[in-house]
């Protein structure tokens, strides 16, 4: 029996050639302008997997950057990479962690440095235990809202994001709504294609 020849993926956005998303990317980052500077602390093993999202950040926002976390023999010192850590904010829901409202906000240096943990739940909750230079960045989390839209893992938290939603949540109260929607529109599109590559049908895109 012959086996199933694997799919081709594009190799800027991972996703299947024939649902590459990579011309509505190019087509909408330019619309998409944000003063916030993002670090994703993503840990190695998300790199390569075509579900994860913090990759479509960087994609439509060049002052989203990702750093590779957890590999052997390559610490990641981002205090040599980020050039003031005062300016920084971590999210990172957590008991000592502070509520990202308007309030928070008027005291925040700006541009505003927003580190991201990006990987599974397990990985993601290690960061500020395991990145010693996060130790005296505040933490802060995103305020209830609406549930994820995100359906290509199983989340094991009721109000689980993932991370380009938080992203996109964390921004549309450090610049604006519109830069919110316009994150998530994308989203949705990327959402709907990853899908739609497996046969199923996914939320309806907002693109135009």
């Amino acid at each position: 029996m012959s086996r199933r020849k694997p799919h081709t993926r594009c190799p800027n956005c991972f996703l299947k050639i024939e649902h590459c998303l990579c011309v509505e990317i190019v087509k909408h980052k330019k619309s998409i302008n944000v003063q916030t500077h993002i670090h994703v602390l993503m840990h190695h093993r998300e790199y390569k997997l075509p579900t994860n999202t913090s990759r479509l950040a960087s994609l439509l926002m060049p002052n989203c950057l990702i750093h590779l976390r957890g590999l052997p023999d390559n610490e990641l010192l981002l205090d040599q990479v980020i050039p003031d850590l005062s300016q920084a904010i971590l999210l990172y829901p957590c008991e000592s962690s502070r509520e990202l409202n308007q309030e928070f906000c008027v005291a925040l240096k700006r541009p505003v440095v927003l580190i991201v943990p990006d990987g599974s739940w397990r990985q993601a909750s290690k960061v500020a235990i395991r990145e010693n230079y996060l130790k005296d960045i505040p933490r802060v989390h995103l305020p209830k809202t609406l549930p994820s839209r995100y359906f290509l893992r199983r989340e094991p938290k009721d109000n689980g994001l993932a991370t380009f939603e938080a992203i996109a949540r964390t921004l549309g109260i450090l610049e604006s709504l519109e830069v919110q929607q316009k994150l998530e529109n994308v989203f949705d599109e990327f959402v709907s294609r990853s899908l739609n590559s497996r046969g199923n049908s996914g939320p309806r895109s907002k693109l135009s």
